[in-house]
């Protein structure tokens, strides 16, 4: 069995080319079909034991005869996620799983196409997407993490972003970092007189939506004249703006441009070593990203019964306040068993080991009350198989 020091090291390696990455297999993807539309699985009550058999052993019993399963999406969560499949590979042989980061956007039309298995998005889709989608979406959120505001300015350390000039900034009206308002946040900083290089997001990507719809909440301005979503209009006329392809595209733009600042998941900004500026809530209070106010921040939000759950501007004094789920994106019904079998093995890995591995990398753990249900509503993907939390 691969070690968690193994994967950790393995995950980090991943994250500066997470969208180059897969598993070395090649893999066929059956979408499968079905009429069901609803979010809830139909397989009874979860068990929160494992029992004398220990979880591994019965996923590698389960899968008798080779499965491979292949999704797109996020790029958010595919650091976590490629560790996850390798490890799984490791304790389950026969069941191999490729995901690759396209963006959110991306990952929804293929989903929506049903030319994969599963698809995945840092944002939960809309309505209108939902009935896009033959047969119905399972939703499942499978981790959660920050987006932070990381920034490359040598020998400026602990800067500090209120919410109305991180409004400014990304609409253009701050341009320099030794602005009078900039200044005011960090009073006892040395900002230099250079030009700000705003880095965002070049693809469709829920990362972009995540961040739009909180600074919109943030920003009354930037609200109504930037908005938000998967892709927005950046005023790029306004300032020096520069995009980059995925987590991974922004994370490089941000290491290769002084007096840069972008959005990256908090993962991408902790494995490579870019500073993350602290960021005010809605209380007030400048709060630097960590794993413990981004559980803060989720401990205050009940996700409700279709698992779908838009967290904005959290409140609260420790709160960090740009924290999102970041969800699988599963058809209610396969028409290959094996490929049905094979869906709930994963999922219960990822409810399971992966969440053990999740805060190394920067990932925030589900909540026990999320994770059962999670459990609940995979488990009517097969009859022969029933998820056990452990």
């Amino acid at each position: 069995m691969t070690t968690f020091n193994q994967i950790k090291k393995l995950s980090k390696q991943l994250v500066p080319v997470a969208s180059a990455l897969a598993l070395t297999v090649s893999l066929a993807a059956c979408g499968g079909g079905g009429d069901t539309t609803t979010q809830q699985g139909g397989g009874g009550e979860t068990p929160q034991s494992g029992g004398t058999e220990t979880s591994d052993t019965k996923a590698k019993d389960a899968i008798s005869s080779p499965v491979s399963l292949t999704g797109v999406g996020a790029s958010f969560p595919d650091p976590l996620y490629q560790g996850w499949f390798v490890a799984l590979n490791q304790e389950v042989p026969n069941l191999e799983v490729n995901y690759q980061s396209v963006g959110s956007g991306a990952g929804v039309e293929q989903f929506t196409a049903r030319t994969v298995d599963f698809g995945a998005s840092d944002v939960a889709m809309k309505d209108e997407e939902i009935a896009k989608v033959e047969g119905g979406v399972l939703m499942l959120p499978m981790t959660a993490g920050s987006i932070v505001l990381a920034y490359n300015l040598p020998g400026v350390e602990g800067l500090k972003i209120s919410q109305a000039v991180m409004g400014d900034i990304f609409l253009g009206k701050i341009t320099k970092w030794n602005d009078p308002k900039l200044a005011a946040d960090n009073p006892d900083a040395k900002l230099p007189d250079k030009q700000i290089v705003v880095v965002h997001r070049s693809d469709g990507s829920g990362t972009t939506g995540v961040f739009t719809k909180n600074l919109s909440d943030m920003s009354p301005e930037f609200g109504q004249k930037i908005g938000d979503g998967k892709t927005v209009e950046w005023p790029t006329t306004q300032g020096k703006f520069i995009g980059g392809k995925g987590n991974e595209g922004v994370t490089a733009a941000i290491q290769q441009n002084e007096g840069a600042i972008g959005y990256v998941e908090y993962g991408y900004a902790k494995n490579n070593g870019i500073a993350m500026a602290a960021i005010q809530n809605k209380d007030g209070n400048f709060i630097t990203p960590s794993d413990e106010n981004a559980s803060a921040t989720l401990a205050a939000v009940e996700l409700p019964e279709n698992l779908r759950e838009f967290i904005i501007n959290a409140p609260g004094p420790d709160s960090y306040p740009i924290v999102s789920y970041t969800w699988m994106l599963v058809y209610p019904k396969y028409e290959d068993p094996n490929k049905a079998k094979a869906m709930e093995v994963m999922i219960e890995f990822g409810l399971n080991q992966g969440q053990k591995m999740a805060p190394a990398l920067g990932y925030v753990p589900l909540p026990d009350p999320v994770r059962q249900k999670v459990a609940a509503a995979a488990d009517g993907l097969s009859p022969d198989y029933t998820i056990t939390l452990k």
